[in-house]
Formats: C-alpha cells, structure tokens, sequence
C-alpha cells in the first residue's frame, strides 16, 4: 500500500501551523507539490520540506515520524484516509474531522477532535484538555466520531458534545462533560471534580467512584441495555466495558438539576466490590 511518509528534521521554535498535513490535502498531490505546500511558522510562511523529509506521493495513507508538540492542527477537517504519528502532537488534533482515522503512538495537546463530525481518533499516550469539546464560542461540540485516549486527560473532557463517544484509559481532570447536549463519556478511571457540570443530556460511565455534586440525584442500580452495544464496539477497540449481572450493576444518577438537565452518570458498581 503506497503512503506518504514525512520525518521531522528541524524542531519548530514556536508552534507550526501544519492543517496541509491531512489525506484530503496531500492524497492528489506529487512529491514535489507536497513539499512546497506552505505552512506557517508564527506568522512566518515556509514550505512544509523546510521542516519535513519527505517521502513518497498521491497517497490518503499519511505518516509522520518526531517529535510534533509543537505542530498543531494535524488532520483538521479530514474526511477520509488514515494518519499515523510515531511521536507526539500539538493541540487541535483531528479538529472538525469528518472521516477517516488518526493514531498517535505519544501525547497529544488540546483540542483533541474539537468539534468532529465523525472518524476514529486513538491516542496511545496522555491527551490534553477539551477533548471534543466546542471551540470558545461555540454552542456546539463533536457531533458524531470516536475519540478513545489510552492515557490521562485535561479539563473540560467532552464540554458541549452532542453525539458521539469518548473513552479515557486515564484520570480526566476537572469539569468533564461540561454543559454536555448528548454523546458518550467513558471514564475508565474516574475523574475529578464537577463531572457533568451544567449537563443538559447524555451519558457519562465511570468505572470508578466519582464525588458528584450536590445537583446530581441518585435514580436506581441497573444496567442499561444499551450498554451491551457499546461493549461490543468498544471490545473491537480493545477496551473493555463490563455489563455482564454477574459482574455488577451500574449506580445511575440524573442531573444537572440546576439546569435542568436529564443526563445521566453511570458508576459501576462491582458485585466484588460490594462484598
């Protein structure tokens, strides 16, 4: 399978604005034409081979290789093809995504899928804040897509999300599921503080026990059977989300009621643990 490979030669010295790198870009294009599309380096214009070595042509199969914290907006607006990053990347990973799928063998900053429409993000590192969240401003967040981050992540996980779904192997910080419209956040191990602030719709899972606030009611211990279908996704994902009775049940609680809202939060709750 052809693809075009790009190696970091130069270390940007302040953020690298790089939106070219995506397959909707780079996929018609020819070598030559690859390396003279223009990125901004500050408010400087450069040539994207002042930064990259760059290999092969007209391919929507997108490799990068170093250490990219400092490169932002890596596959925004992809609709299609597949981008795989050996390293880590800066802020606005995947932002207004449409299709196809990114993966990150390291950390990635902020703004991870921001607003996405669809397609699989896959992070194997730690992930910054505002994943899937809506830009400032904005009423909206991700509106369909998959984001699953294997590591720790920042504030504001998910804030304004509609659809979709978000998984986190790792702590999230403060405030996820911010004023949260609908959507999916699975948290793997927990969260802080302020867990679906403001929450209007939606479902927050957490395998861990959470210190909700005071505007969160508790419902009933069930398992919903909805759940069974994300498993099954998520097991073809690698990432395992119990629903077996024999397990557990989960402990549901409604709220924001200072909205009001009618979202939920699901804790598991383990028959091992209960003993």
């Amino acid at each position: 399978m052809s693809k075009i490979t790009l190696r970091l030669k130069e270390q940007p010295t302040v953020p690298l604005e790089a939106e070219v790198l995506s397959p909707d870009v780079l996929a018609e294009l020819s070598n030559d034409e690859i390396r003279s599309k223009i990125v901004l380096h500050g408010k400087r214009r450069c040539r994207l081979d002042d930064f990259f070595d760059i290999e092969g042509e007209r391919s929507d199969n997108v490799e990068l290789y170093g250490n990219l914290h400092k490169v932002r907006w890596i596959g925004r607006d992809m609709s299609r093809g597949r981008i795989t990053v050996h390293g880590s990347v800066g802020m606005h990973l995947g932002a207004y995504m449409k299709g196809g799928e990114i993966e990150v063998h390291g950390d990635a900053g902020d703004w991870i899928g921001a607003e996405m429409k669809n397609g699989l993000i896959r992070v194997h590192g730690n992930g910054g804040g505002q994943i899937g969240a809506g830009y400032r401003g904005s009423l909206k967040g991700m509106r369909n897509g998959t984001i699953i981050v294997d590591g720790s992540a920042g504030l504001e996980v998910g804030m304004r999300m509609r659809r979709g779904m978000i998984v986190l192997g790792g702590p999230a910080k403060d405030f996820t599921g911010l004023q949260m419209k609908g959507g999916t956040i699975v948290l793997l191990q927990g969260a802080e503080i302020r867990t679906g602030a403001w929450m209007m719709r939606g479902t927050i899972i957490s395998m861990k026990p959470l210190k909700l606030l005071p505007t969160f009611s508790y419902a009933c211990r069930y398992t919903p059977d909805v759940l069974r279908l994300y498993s099954r996704h998520l097991n073809e994902l690698g990432v395992t989300l119990p629903f077996a009775s024999h397990e557990g049940a989960y402990r549901m609680y409604s709220g924001d009621a200072s909205v009001p809202g009618k979202g939920e939060i699901l804790v598991w709750d383990s028959i091992s643990a209960s003993l």
